[in-house]
């Protein structure tokens, strides 16, 4: 059995990923412009070192945008929408029965903590996890590994020991970095990224268990199930 779960916030345990890009490509229609889905994600799981949407627009405008402005607007849009979303499938279950086997779980998120703990609070799910590891935690985000490793020394445990729940492939290669397997389980934002290298892709956690969890780590159910 894994000896903890580390589990990403966003696009994993709630659907965020959408309504932000949906946000910032608002911002981009307001300027007459276009942000396609395959540009964007590379920021995905990560910050805006990998793509700088802000950057980005105002190369193609060739103007300083008034982000004073668009900031706010764009961030309530974002919040509005996801206000009312309730967790991903599987992952009441999946932290009820990991609670009930005595496995710990961490968030390891590259948003920043007032982030991660509000909407983890808005759940109702905080009490299931011993600690959270956000931005504001770590030199950089991922794709670097020290969240992921610093989750792990928050528990105690050799990061081998333990798997990562990830959406992204920034979360991906931080996961291969910290040297721990990682289940992919892609959202609308990110379905269409390779993930060569992840232990197992999944189409969902709904019905995953710690068990499935655990064959798949000693590689019996090293698989990829996208349908």
């Amino acid at each position: 059995m894994p000896e903890a779960l580390i589990f990403d916030f966003d696009g994993l345990i709630l659907d965020t990923e959408v309504p932000v890009y949906e946000a910032w490509r608002q911002n981009y229609e307001a300027h007459g412009q276009t942000l396609p889905l395959e540009t964007y994600v590379n920021c995905v799981g990560s910050d805006f070192n990998r793509f700088d949407p802000k950057a980005h627009l105002e190369t193609l405008t060739e103007t300083i945008v008034d982000w004073n402005h668009w900031d706010p607007r764009r961030e309530q849009i974002a919040r509005e929408q996801t206000i009312e979303l309730a967790p991903f499938p599987g992952i009441i279950a999946l932290l009820e029965e990991a609670s009930t086997a005595n496995v710990p779980c961490v968030v390891a998120s590259s948003s920043p903590r007032s982030w991660v703990e509000g909407h983890l609070e808005r759940l109702g799910l905080r009490h299931f996890f011993e600690t959270t590891r956000c931005l504001d935690d770590v030199a950089a985000p991922k794709p670097a590994p020290e969240l992921f490793l610093t989750a792990a020394e928050a528990l105690s445990i050799h990061p081998d020991k333990a798997i990562v729940l990830e959406d992204s492939l920034n979360g991906l290669n931080a996961a291969k970095a910290a040297g721990i397997d990682c289940v992919i389980v892609p959202n609308r934002i990110t379905e269409s990224l390779d993930f060569t290298g992840a232990a197992a892709v999944l189409p969902t956690l709904a019905g995953v268990t710690i068990r499935k969890l655990e064959s798949i780590k000693t590689g019996n159910a090293r698989d990829s199930c996208m349908s």
